[in-house]
């Protein structure tokens, strides 16, 4: 349901550039690159390069993998390097580099781009006041975030574990 979402989200956009921060298998990657067109590229990170073969490998059996990037290496190391703008960017990563991750994404981001952080409630453990892990805290924060940028007017939709949607309003 929640590839369905934002591949939904994406057409309505006419998005046509994604970045995603996390790839893992490739799983949502793939949502998102058939949702971008037959023009569209997506790059995606990933930290652990067995997990950039299996995505890569995933990528073209579903028939996107020449529209797909796959950096490997520590998304906080890749970000700062990347000057492009993105149509949409959809983060999937380490929870606790999410503040990171929204303060990067949010340099890349197109005006009238979306933004999708995955996630959004942690197993619903954002609502248990005594729950102080850290990628816990990290998701606060990285909720309050983006609820409290004027550049942004977002939602959590209750989809899975929370997917987190934005749409960048001005630079």
């Amino acid at each position: 349901m929640e590839g369905q979402v934002i591949t939904v989200l994406l057409r309505a956009a006419r998005a046509r550039t994604a970045l995603e921060i996390g790839t893992l298998g490739g799983y949502s990657g793939i949502w998102i690159a058939r949702a971008l067109g037959d023009q569209g590229r997506l790059v995606t990170i990933e930290l652990d390069p067995r997990h950039a073969a299996i995505a890569k490998q995933s990528f073209a059996e579903a028939g996107v993998g020449h529209r797909v990037q796959i950096r490997v290496g520590a998304a906080r190391e890749i970000l700062p390097q990347i000057s492009d703008q993105f149509d949409a960017i959809f983060i999937d990563a380490d929870k606790e580099s999410y503040p990171f991750y929204f303060h990067q994404s949010m340099r890349l981001l197109r005006v009238g781009g979306l933004l999708f952080g995955d996630n959004a409630y942690r197993d619903g453990r954002v609502a248990d006041p005594t729950d102080h892990a850290p990628d816990v805290e990290a998701m606060r924060e990285f909720n309050r975030l983006v609820a409290s940028d004027t550049r942004l007017s977002s939602i959590i939709v209750p989809v899975r574990d929370g997917l987190l949607v934005g749409v960048k309003l001005a630079a």
